[in-house]
């Protein structure tokens, strides 16, 4: 009980710094747009992580007695930490708070340090601070903030992690449907990684955003006590800038990645174009229009034995491409607006029906709506699985012909006015019903629940035309039997009735009367 409450303690505090934190990064606010200013935010705390981390190892050096060593790159390196020249330094950057070329200096300690790290090439803003021209008093403010964070001190607190995570969801709210180019509700991507169970092979990404995916499959990793050696991260982003953020999102957690060689667009620029990944994870850009003109990509060989996909939404061309993407055991968990589900729309509904006879989903999710910062479309999940033979190894039994539907939408607590969010509690019922569904034995046995969830045939799929909306196959939610007998609770709802009537009649009396005093009398 006592330890509950010591941690409940850290969090409030922790809030509450990332509260101030907020507050003082907002002062930028009318000096900078808002696409620009999440950039300026987050790479500062980059910096202040990377020079914590680097004056904590040279630290360590200096107590073992090799002073003659802190200034070499290796003993840096070697435990994955990036050395930073002076110059690069945040006690620098500090010193300089108060001169009128901070910005410059600024600038050439993110430069510096990503000169003298390979690993960052690329990934943090290039003469961002000089250009934006930003007031000198209130940078130096955000500066002297941030310094009050001791982003190392607490080892098993992700201290810097839960301050980047907290300002990229802060940020996607407030940049409203841009937000959702960067950053996927935490709570979705968790439910997809305790889904799919990435703890072993090659993890994808085909539009990273900020690499959320990425990071909640290393916690995944770690949460249970897992090897993240044992996983490889791919991915790949079109928009430059988002780009940064997710290889410095990746960075401060000490994640290595290949999210290719450039920003650059999936559908013409595969950037992994031999790749078999053994777990997709993506959120895509919903509905996406114009993603290709009617005579391109029309013979790419990710559509092959599918209709081409229609050039004027990307939601089925996405879909192809993670399943050209999964090997040949590989599973793919991603979300799609709902309409994805039942439309008929073009080529779309025939690549459904396609592949749904070829046996290629394996669950479908509705999810309650406003989870989302960035769009009030309601978002389902799908899951697909290249092999749905049973696996002794895994645990799973042969589901061969079979698709789990599970409806979530009556799920989530209202966090504020317009948000939801999912409990651990539900995200842990939801995976439960999926893997007991599967046959892992830890998980239970599996159950259809109406209103909740049901195990379908292929054969009840082409009856309902090949749509995949839940709703249609999980029925309606059992009522409890309150004991009433149907006589006795059909005489009190019909009292009821009556005494309704009765008052509207008179109602209607009052009403007319009242027209009649107006001189509107019938």
């Amino acid at each position: 009980m006592a330890k509950k409450a010591a941690n409940k303690k850290v969090n409030k505090k922790t809030n509450s710094f990332e509260q101030i934190l907020w507050d003082t990064a907002n002062k930028l606010r009318g000096s900078v747009s808002s696409a620009d200013y999440k950039h300026v935010v987050l790479s500062l705390i980059f910096l202040k992580f990377a020079s914590d981390k680097f004056e904590e190892r040279r630290a360590e050096l200096i107590a073992e007695g090799k002073e003659k060593y802190v200034d070499m790159v290796e003993f840096y390196t070697m435990k994955n930490i990036f050395f930073l020249p002076e110059e690069a330094r945040w006690s620098y950057v500090k010193q300089q708070a108060k001169q009128d070329d901070l910005a410059i200096k600024i600038d050439t300690a993110l430069a510096t340090v990503e000169k003298n790290n390979k690993a960052l090439k690329g990934a943090l803003p290039d003469n961002y601070f000089s250009r934006l021209g930003l007031e000198g008093s209130k940078l130096a403010a955000l500066i002297d903030t941030i310094s009050n964070i001791d982003t190392v001190a607490d080892k098993k607190e992700d201290v810097v992690g839960r301050v980047y995570e907290y300002f990229l969801a802060k940020f996607a709210a407030s940049e409203g449907q841009r937000g959702g180019e960067f950053y996927t509700p935490k709570v979705v991507v968790n439910l997809i990684a305790e889904m799919i169970e990435p703890y072993k092979g090659k993890i994808y990404d085909p539009c990273c955003g900020s690499g959320g995916m990425f990071v909640q499959s290393i916690k995944f990793v770690e949460s249970h006590h897992g090897n993240t050696r044992d996983i490889s991260i791919y991915g790949q982003e079109s928009i430059a800038t988002t780009r940064k953020l997710a290889k410095m999102n990746l960075a401060i957690r000490g994640i290595s990645g290949n999210l290719g060689e450039a920003p650059a667009d999936t559908f013409f620029r595969d950037q992994h174009p031999d790749l078999k990944a053994d777990y997709i994870m993506a959120n895509p850009p919903f509905n996406l229009k114009g993603w290709r003109a009617a005579d391109e990509l029309t013979d790419d060989p990710r559509w092959a034995g599918y209709e081409v996909p229609p050039a004027n939404n990307a939601n089925y061309a996405w879909i192809l491409h993670m399943i050209s993407k999964l090997s040949e055991n590989g599973v793919a968990g991603f979300v799609l607006a709902n309409g994805s589900m039942s439309t008929t729309t073009n080529s779309e509904g025939e690549i459904r029906k396609k592949i749904i006879e070829n046996d290629l989903v394996d669950c479908m999710i509705a999810l309650p709506g406003q989870l989302f910062f960035t769009t009030a479309i309601p978002v389902c999940l799908w899951f697909i699985s290249k092999n749905k033979k049973a696996d002794a190894a895994q645990g799973f039994r042969d589901r061969r012909g079979e698709t789990l539907f599970i409806d979530a939408r009556k799920m989530g607590t209202l966090i504020d006015r317009v948000h939801r969010e999912l409990s651990e509690e539900e995200i842990g019922e939801i995976t439960r019903t999926y893997h007991a569904w599967r046959g892992e034995a830890e998980a239970g046995a599996y159950e259809d629940t109406p209103g909740f969830c049901k195990s379908a045939t292929l054969e009840e799929i082409t009856s309902h035309q090949y749509v995949l909306t839940p709703g249609r196959y999980v029925g309606v939610e059992e009522v409890e039997d309150d004991g009433v007998p149907f006589e006795e609770k059909m005489g009190e709802l019909t009292a009821v009735l009556y005494q309704q009537m009765k008052e509207g009649a008179e109602l209607d009396a009052v009403i007319r009367r009242n027209l009649e005093v107006l001189g509107y009398g019938g």
